[in-house]
């Protein structure tokens, strides 16, 4: 059951306007990674990754937030991304493949990006819209999961190609930082915490 519809702005547009959807030169995957696109009576669908961003089409997926006591671990896409490289978000986010289970595509991706995974408990379901950059649109239902560890039992193992830094920080100067350097996060992250300030989810 969706918890909650989440915008940058409330007056934010709900997808790409035909003249970025043109402009837009990222490439399908090839071979096709499909996920799961939400048809309007909320049957799923498979569409292509690439294709669901470009024309802003509404599809699942996935954000992990993992804790040791008021300390999030964060991470900085890699810069070769195909969109928000270099930028920071919270500890983990994926699509599902089409067909595969939610809680199942969240360990996978943790396991892919940061070289290890652990116990995740699903927290809430919410929407949100944002341009991301480069003509591609995210218009998207998260499941968010949420796990809390203690940091010394964990051992990261980077994926390079996906993340480039990772880092533990405190809610405080999460916000404080992202105030005062809005660019250095990815939309998605700072709806998350325009919300959810105290990361109490």
């Amino acid at each position: 059951m969706l918890d909650e519809v989440l915008y940058l702005t409330p007056d934010a547009p709900d997808g790409p306007d035909q003249d970025a959807m043109e402009s837009c030169e990222i490439k399908p995957t090839n071979p096709p990674i499909m996920i799961p696109g939400i048809k309007a009576d909320d049957t799923l669908y498979p569409v292509e990754k690439i294709q669901a961003h470009i024309e802003g089409l509404h599809h699942m997926a996935l954000s992990v937030f993992i804790f040791d006591g008021d300390e999030l671990l964060i991470q900085r896409r890699a810069f070769e991304k195909y969109h928000c490289g270099g930028q920071w978000a919270n500890t983990c986010c994926t699509h599902p493949h089409f067909g595969e289970d939610i809680e199942t595509a969240a360990h996978r991706r943790l396991k892919e990006e940061l070289g290890f995974s652990v116990p995740v408990t699903e927290r809430l379901i919410v929407e949100y819209s944002a341009n991301v950059g480069g003509g591609l649109w995210e218009r998207e239902r998260v499941h968010m999961f949420r796990a809390d560890v203690k940091k010394a039992d964990i051992r990261e193992n980077l994926n390079p190609e996906e993340v480039c830094e990772i880092k533990w920080v405190t809610g405080k100067a999460l916000r404080e930082d992202m105030a005062k350097n809005p660019a250095d996060y990815t939309p998605w992250f700072r709806i998350y915490l325009n919300r959810y300030p105290e990361l109490n989810f």
